[in-house]
């Protein structure tokens, strides 16, 4: 995509071929900033988690990636191991605040109940071990009454054994 914009840019302009491709403004720019200065080179953070995602979750078939467009989602190498892996790429358009929202409020549920409530912390390692335990929690054991007072992981594996039965017989109603 940077090099098609590296093309066209002269007749177009980054905005605009921004606003039709997958592609945030920023991200051409900041592409283009690394490749005058390799020591920008982001770290490999989302990768990482991506892989340790797919690792976890082996069926991907339909599964569907949406991000908000932010550099590190729309990295070459980032969206090659998405379609490598047979997941659909989907982002928001450009400032649109409804795609952080409900990262934004899970981030702030989990700063509240675990950072801020058990520090102060000593090292990295305590805070990993703390977000894993806060995640297991919030997946397989938390009760969520808008799903019928069951864990969110319960709810997903009756979706995926496709259980037909209605609403008021699991509860969901």
């Amino acid at each position: 995509m940077v090099q098609f914009i590296d093309d066209h840019r002269a007749d177009y302009g980054v905005e605009p071929i921004g606003r039709v491709l997958p592609i945030a403004p920023s991200t051409y720019y900041e592409q283009k900033a690394r490749e005058a200065d390799p020591s920008r080179l982001p770290a490999r953070l989302v990768r990482d988690a991506l892989e340790q995602a797919l690792h976890a979750r082996p069926d991907l078939d339909g599964l569907v990636h949406h991000s908000d467009r932010g550099t590190k989602y729309l990295s070459i190498r980032y969206t090659e191991r998405l379609a490598e892996a047979g997941i659909e790429p989907s982002g928001g358009s450009v400032g649109d605040s409804y795609d952080n929202a409900l990262a934004e409020t899970i981030i702030g549920l989990f700063k509240t109940e675990v950072i801020r409530r058990k520090g102060p912390w000593r090292n990295i390692e305590e805070v990993e071990f703390a977000t894993l335990e806060w995640v297991d929690w919030f997946n397989h054991r938390r009760l969520l009454g808008p799903i019928g007072d069951i864990p969110p992981v319960e709810l997903e594996q009756m979706y995926y054994e496709g259980q037909d039965a209605p609403a008021m017989e699991v509860g969901l109603n």
